[in-house]
């Protein structure tokens, strides 16, 4: 079977290294909503200056995404990839310093940028670089990367949770080490594969006209990747940042059941995270998109019927937690590569994540009050969005896919990255 076929281990290395745009952002979100009350206090923060630290992560990663995945299909995806993570290292140093919150600003508005730009990029590359039965595989294994994150950051913030702007710094500060670590490596990856935002038929970059993106070939698998991320991200981005605060504010659970309940359930997320790279490159990728498709929806019924009620928001974050890995933004990231043309891969799948990014931010800033005025009506709008991901995931797998699969020719078939 095709998707048991090994995986040269330059591929791996190529997949880890354009893995951690996925750690640092989901890193980087994470530390600041750890540290914000931190932060807060030390530097004396208005309230208004704290809301806007958390809305321009999710705002300048958003743009970075629009603007990086333009420039790397403009300048050359490599050069883009190599130093947008070392811009990102910049600001996490900034972050980690900064002795106020003007300069704390600064660096979240640098990081953030970085971040953004790094997503789609360092996905194009390794795609560039994978051949077709292994580019499943190692676009999924970024998502692996995007749990750690997110798993480092949670439990760095609860072992240094007495620490104070101490503990605050080492947890920004591993994510400048982390973002220098990579820039190292990268900058010394080796790809055989040639970067199709730098090959030049007949003079001109292929990439370099925006013409290429709204043709047929590129808009449909655009809006169809959009209308998934944006639908379902709505439900996981609003759990993502409000879990805990539903919990607290809805459920009647204390602070401490709360984060417990969050914590105890990310092994299993990084678990079958690793089980859904397994099967990426083989038809059980799809069908068992069908089945957490269904789990996931009755996850958010269960969780909508019961009013955020503690005993079924428990229900739900199990059914959840089952059913995300496998019908979620690892799907995403596999079907944008599988379906987006090669030359423009970089600035479609940028606008597809700037817009969710978009949408995310605007949705966040609604959510508590929303929650406050009737939980009801925020988990059942929840549910209607995942039930329109579940059926924009499905025209995915059975029209764009299969008709990528007829249409394109695959270069990297003919090539393994040297080491």
């Amino acid at each position: 079977m095709a998707g048991t076929r090994p995986i040269p281990r330059p591929l791996w290395k190529a997949a880890a290294l354009s893995g951690m745009a996925s750690y640092l952002d989901a890193g980087l979100i994470v530390s600041i909503s750890v540290n914000l009350a931190i932060y807060r206090d030390s530097y004396d923060m208005g309230v208004w200056m704290a809301g806007a630290i958390s809305a321009i992560v999710t705002g300048c990663i958003a743009v970075g995404s629009l603007v990086g995945g333009r420039l790397a299909d403009l300048f050359g995806r490599r050069r883009v990839y190599n130093w947008d993570i070392f811009c990102f290292a910049l600001g996490a140093i900034v972050i980690t310093l900064a002795p106020d919150d003007i300069t704390l600003l600064i660096g979240v508005l640098i990081a953030g940028l970085a971040a953004g730009a790094d997503l789609p990029t360092s996905l194009a590359v390794v795609s560039d670089a994978a051949p077709a039965w292994a580019r499943g595989r190692l676009v999924a294994f970024t998502q692996v990367m995007w749990m750690l994150g997110i798993a480092v950051a949670i439990f760095l913030g609860f072992v240094l949770s007495t620490t104070g702007m101490t503990g605050a710094r080492l947890i920004t500060g591993q994510l400048a080490v982390a973002a220098l670590v990579t820039w190292a490596l990268r900058s010394r990856l080796k790809l055989s594969e040639q970067d199709p935002a730098e090959a030049e038929p007949e003079g001109a970059p292929q990439g370099s006209s925006l013409k290429n993106v709204w043709t047929r070939a590129a808009l449909l698998p655009m809006t169809a990747t959009f209308v998934f991320y944006v639908t379902w991200g709505l439900g996981a981005n609003t759990f993502g940042q409000f879990g805990t605060y539903l919990l607290v504010t809805v459920s009647d659970a204390s602070q401490s059941l709360a984060t417990g309940i969050n914590l105890a359930f990310i092994p299993i997320g990084v678990l079958l995270t690793f089980a859904f790279v397994r099967v990426a490159d083989t038809p059980w990728r799809d069908r068992l998109f069908h089945v957490a498709a269904v789990v996931q929806i009755l996850a958010f019924v269960i969780a909508s019927l019961t009013a955020g009620a503690l005993v079924g928001m428990l229900v739900f974050f199990v059914l959840y937690q089952l059913s995300n890995p496998f019908a979620g933004e690892a799907n995403y990231k596999v079907w944008s590569q599988l379906t987006l043309p090669a030359d423009t891969r970089g600035t479609t799948q940028g606008l597809t994540y700037a817009l969710s990014r978009g949408v995310f931010a605007v949705a966040a800033f609604f959510t508590p009050a929303l929650a406050d005025y009737s939980p009801s009506v925020l988990l059942w709008t929840i549910t209607a969005c995942m039930t329109a991901a579940a059926f924009a995931g499905v025209f995915i797998i059975r029209v764009l896919v299969p008709r990528s699969a007829a249409a394109l020719p695959d270069r990297a078939d003919l090539r393994i990255p040297s080491t």
